[in-house]
C-alpha cells in the first residue's frame, strides 16, 4: 500500500520559458493547458498575490485533464500583512474567491509565512482553527465573505470533500516541538522547503500527507537540482507515501508521528528562473517510479 504523488511545478506563467519548455508559438492561454500535459499537479501560485476570480478556477479546471490536481498558495494579505491578525473576513473571501470551481481538481492549500515573522503560539494556533477541514466546513466560512466581494464569489461547493492544509515557516523560532504538536493537532502539513540553506528546513510528519516545496539546493529559485539530488528525494518521497519517515530525516520534534500504512505527497519546484522547474519535475517523477517499480 502506498499513498498518491503529485509532483509540479509553482506556478506556469513565465517569459524564459516560451520557446523552451513551451513549444515555440504556443499562446500564452494554453500554457497551462500543455503543461497539464506535461505533469500531473501544478500549485496556483497567483493567489498569492490578488484573489482570483471565479472565472479563472472554472478555465483552470476546463483546461486540465481528469485526475489533475492543483494546489493553492493562500492569499498574502492574511500572512504578510495582516500577520494573523483580524483574519476571519479575509479568509471567508480566499474561500468564497472560486476555489470551489476547481471541484475535485483542488488539492492543498499552502500558507507561508513571511522570513521576519516569528511562532507565536496564541496567534498561530487560532489561525490554525481557522482551517477548514472539508469542502462544507469551507462553505460555511465562506458564507461570511465580506461586503467589497459581492458579485465576485463562487459559493458551489458541491459534495463534500476532504480539504488540506500546509505551512511554510522561515523564522528559526518555529523550530520548537511546541509547534510540531501543535500542528498534529488540526492535522496540518509543515512544509518541507528547500531553501538553498536560506531558511530552516525539517522534515517532521504532521498530518495525513507531506508537502515539499523544492526552491533550489545551491542558488535559491536558480539552481537546478542534480541526478544526487533527484535521487536523495525520490528516496524520501518513497518513504512518505509508504508511512515511513526517510532515514537520518532532520527533525524538531522527538516525538515520532501517528502511524501510516501510506501517506500521500505533494512536491512543487520552485527554480524556475533558469526554466529548471518543470524538467527537474519530470526527472524526479521518473526516479520515484523506478523507486516504486513503475517505471519503464
Amino acid at each position: 500500500m502506498s499513498g498518491s504523488v503529485y509532483i509540479g511545478i509553482s506556478g506556469w506563467r513565465y517569459v524564459p520559458w516560451r520557446g523552451k519548455f513551451y513549444p515555440p508559438g504556443l499562446a500564452q492561454h494554453r500554457e497551462l493547458e500543455y503543461a497539464a500535459t506535461q505533469l500531473p499537479s501544478i500549485e496556483i501560485n497567483g493567489s498569492f498575490y490578488s484573489l482570483q476570480r471565479p472565472s479563472s478556477y472554472a478555465a483552470w479546471h476546463a483546461a486540465t485533464p481528469p485526475g489533475f490536481v492543483f494546489a493553492v498558495k493562500g492569499n498574502r494579505f492574511l500572512t504578510h500583512m495582516l500577520k494573523l491578525r483580524d483574519i476571519e473576513g479575509p479568509l471567508a473571501n480566499v474561500l468564497a474567491s472560486g476555489v470551489f470551481a476547481l471541484k475535485e481538481k483542488l488539492g492543498p492549500f499552502l500558507w507561508q509565512f513571511p522570513p521576519m515573522m516569528k511562532f507565536e503560539p496564541e496567534r498561530f494556533e487560532h489561525f490554525l482553527s481557522l482551517l477548514p477541514q472539508d469542502t462544507d466546513a469551507a462553505l460555511e466560512r465562506a458564507l461570511q465573505y465580506q461586503p467589497r466581494m459581492e458579485g465576485k464569489v463562487s459559493l458551489e461547493a458541491g459534495p463534500r470533500r476532504p480539504m488540506r492544509h500546509a505551512v511554510e515557516i522561515r523564522h528559526e523560532s518555529f523550530m520548537d516541538p511546541a509547534f510540531i504538536a501543535m500542528l498534529r493537532r488540526y492535522k496540518v502539513a509543515l512544509v518541507v522547503a528547500d531553501t538553498a540553506g536560506r531558511w530552516p528546513l525539517a522534515e517532521d510528519v504532521t498530518a495525513d500527507f507531506v508537502y515539499i516545496r523544492l526552491h533550489g539546493d545551491q542558488e535559491l529559485y536558480a539552481s537546478g537540482y542534480g541526478d544526487e539530488a533527484i535521487a536523495a528525494w525520490a528516496g524520501r518521497i518513497h518513504a512518505w507515501r509508504h508511512g515511513r519517515q526517510p532515514e537520518e530525516a532532520r527533525l524538531i520534534s522527538a516525538t515520532a508521528p501517528p502511524r501510516k500504512k501510506a501517506r500521500d505527497v505533494y512536491c512543487y519546484f520552485d527554480n524556475d528562473i533558469k526554466v529548471h522547474a518543470p524538467y527537474d519535475a519530470q526527472r524526479l517523477i521518473k526516479a520515484v517510479a523506478d523507486l516504486s517499480g513503475t517505471g519503464s
